[in-house]
């Protein structure tokens, strides 16, 4: 059974993201000579070539490219494995690093985090808010305990290694200038928008396929007015009369005075908010302690929106 050195694995992995080996060696602070070396053993070990030199840098061969799909497993799996033996050794059992995104860091996490210090005190707290990609990355390698995911009905949530539990749902609202012809409708349709002009998130962001989806199924196409950097970038614009826009509920938890939201009704697209967190390791107290807490909130907040 052939057995691989994780260390010439890095060494691989680095290789085939940079495509090249003096720029591995960049990276790895290693001379191009070593790379080489522990890439040749490498080869030797999986009995067949993993790499194909070019006049430009290198590509992996058929067989480096299964090489690399296992090893960029192995070696999360071993970045994760280190960060709970250093939890362990170090004691950091009382922290606790927790992953989110933007909208839900800015709206239903501090309540849960309210919660939690109140009856935790001791727990020291460290928050991560980033983008999905990431979220799911600093999961896999062990560098947050828990996180706070999303997904949309069309396409679940599915990663080997991490558990999700649904949370709640939330909706999509719409935002439109206080001035706008329907800013003071109880509810409006996809279809009553079709010859508006939209302000939506730039950089691929998820709520274009969301707005296109959406739109699509109404029977048009949307024209893009602006791409905002963020939500409340994109409410101002809608205040300015730019255009109007599609944001899930809790992006608009800090509402723009000029702005006003509303309701799609049932045609309203939803995401799921999850809590996530790796298969293969022993919980906390703190973890399951934190979890806790978090379902306790979003009981009270159902239980206050059933009340209203």
């Amino acid at each position: 059974m052939t057995v691989f050195d994780t260390k010439r694995l890095e060494v691989f992995v680095h290789t085939v993201e940079a495509g090249s080996i003096t720029a591995a060696a960049d990276e790895l602070a290693y001379t191009a000579s070593a790379v080489s070396q522990q890439l040749r053993r490498l080869e030797q070990e999986a009995g067949q070539p993993l790499l194909r030199r070019r006049s430009r840098g290198i590509v992996p061969t058929e067989a480096g490219l299964v090489l690399a799909a296992h090893a960029r497993k192995i070696l999360r799996q071993m970045d994760a494995a280190r960060a709970d033996l250093d939890d362990l050794t170090t004691g950091k059992r009382g922290t606790l690093v927790i992953g989110a995104f933007p909208t839900v860091a800015a709206s239903f996490l501090p309540l849960v985090l309210e919660r939690f210090s109140s009856q935790y005190p001791s727990v020291s707290l460290s928050i991560r808010s980033t983008r999905i990609d990431q979220l799911v990355t600093d999961l896999e390698r062990g560098q947050t305990h828990l996180s706070l995911l999303w997904d949309h009905p069309w396409r679940p949530f599915k990663t080997d290694g991490i558990k999700v539990d649904e949370l709640f749902r939330e909706p999509f609202v719409i935002l439109v200038s206080a001035h706008h012809r329907l800013s003071e409708a109880p509810e409006v349709s996809m279809a009553d928008l079709a010859q508006e002009s939209w302000v939506v998130r730039a950089a691929r962001h998820p709520v274009v396929e969301v707005l296109d989806r959406a739109a699509t199924a109404a029977g048009f196409r949307p024209s893009i007015a602006m791409y905002a950097n963020d939500y409340q970038e994109a409410q101002a614009m809608v205040s300015a009369g730019i255009g109007v826009a599609l944001a899930p509920e809790s992006a608009v938890t800090i509402k723009h005075p000029g702005v006003s939201v509303l309701s799609l009704g049932r045609e309203a697209p939803e995401r799921r908010i999850m809590v996530g967190q790796r298969e293969e390791r022993v919980y906390s107290p703190a973890e399951v302690a934190f979890r806790a807490a978090l379902l306790e909130t979003v009981r009270e907040l159902r239980s206050r929106s059933d009340q209203s």
